[in-house]
This record gives structure tokens, sequence and C-alpha cells, in this order.
């Protein structure tokens, strides 16, 4: 069975990149290059690279870099848009359920929910959190973003779902108590202007959890940081 996630971007990299949520590329890098010090000898990992917005800039500043996705239109733009900038990322096809790196690098991100935690089962985001673990180097560093438990019950649930989304987006929305997810339909657009309803199920993460699953993992020093970054290392 395909899931929302695949059946989303299997033709979404022109729209993708339109959204307002990738704007924010040069800040977010900032970021890792201040949690990385700028040591430019790092090898950084990607996970749910998308079309590659975070492996270009890293990589345009100098990092050696690994982007992997799922999808294979998103990572054909992300590979356009490496040779536009004349910087050349390595870009995977990749299940971050199913990666097999084992200590070779020593940064991995995983940044505005490009895998975890949209699967549709807690175990399988643990897999991606344990793979991606799997993957760094000792004293490596993980930085990823998770959607946030608390935004719902802070706000109130009834106002949560009724301000969530405005328009003709979402048809349905559903914030289930019990399991941290929220069920919603979405309504969208492909590139070539078909219309997609797609039924979301997407898990929200408390920060003790987040502390739970990753010392679980062997990460000692871990920080999150609002609703903006969270990163952690061994």
């Amino acid at each position: 069975m395909t899931q929302w996630y695949e059946q989303l971007f299997e033709n979404y990299a022109n729209k993708y990149e339109q959204e307002p949520f990738v704007k924010g590329t040069v800040g977010e890098v900032d970021f890792i290059e201040m949690e990385i010090g700028q040591n430019k000898s790092l090898r950084i990992l990607d996970v749910g690279c998308g079309t590659g917005r975070h492996s270009i800039e890293l990589a345009r500043r100098g990092y050696s870099v690994v982007g992997v996705d799922l999808s294979v239109a998103q990572l054909a733009k992300a590979r356009d848009n490496a040779r536009k900038e004349n910087v050349s990322p390595l870009f995977l096809c990749a299940d971050a359920r199913k990666l097999e790196f084992k200590r070779e690098f020593d940064l991995v991100v995983m940044l505005c929910e490009g895998a975890f935690p949209l699967m549709e089962t807690d175990e399988m985001n643990f897999e991606i959190l344990k793979n991606a673990a799997d993957a760094l180097k000792e004293k490596g560093k993980l930085i990823f973003t998770t959607l946030n438990g608390l935004f719902p019950l802070f706000h109130s649930v009834k106002d949560f779902i009724n301000s969530q989304y405005e328009g003709d987006v979402t048809k349905s929305n559903n914030f289930d108590l019990m399991t941290f997810r929220d069920f919603s339909e979405f309504d969208m657009i492909d590139d070539d202007g078909n219309r997609k309803v797609l039924t979301c199920n997407e898990r929200y993460y408390v920060p003790s959890e987040i502390s739970w699953l990753l010392k679980s993992l062997g990460f000692k020093d871990i920080d999150i940081l609002g609703c903006e970054i969270l990163k952690c290392s061994w």
C-alpha cells in the first residue's frame, strides 16, 4: 500500500519549493554551522533531503554531504538544483527506515519533518532515529526537528484543530490525544495540475518522549530548543 507521504512527493517537487516552510534554508544552515563550529572536515548525512535545499547550501559552504530521500522526483529536482549551483552533494534514493550506513558521518540532519515523524507507526519512526544513530561516528551529532506535542495541548485541541489550516487546504482534521497523532485530509494539486486528496497521519512528540527515545539509543547530551531545532550528541 502506497502511503500518503509517498503519494504527496511522487510529483510535487516544484510545488514543494514554493511552500512557505522551505524559505528558511540559509538561517537553518547557519544554525547547523554554529553547532558544528564551522568545521569543514565533517561529513554530513541529510535524511529526507527532499529537493536538496540543506544539502546544497551545506555543499555550497564547503561541506561533504550525502542526501537521501524516498522520492525519485524530489531527488531529480535536487540533482538539477545542485547542477545549477555548481555543487556536487551525493544524492541517493533510500528509505530512512532501511539505511545501512554504519559509523560513517560526523553529523546527521533531519529537518522540517523530512522523514521522522511522518511514519504510520511509532516503531517506524524509532527505526529512523536508530538508523540515524547507527550512521554516526563516535561523538557524532544528530540535529532534527519534529512536530511538537505540547503545541496542541497548550492551545487546546479545539483551537488547534480550528486554526491549523485555512481555506480549502484541509477538509477534515482529528487530533487523537491517546496516540498524539494528527489525522487530516490534504487537498493538493501536483506539478502536472492533477488534484489529489490525501489522508495524512502525523505523529506529534512531547519533549519527554524524545529524550527517552534518544537516551535509549545511547545519546547523552540532549538539547531541545523550542519548536525550531532539536539537537543531540553522543
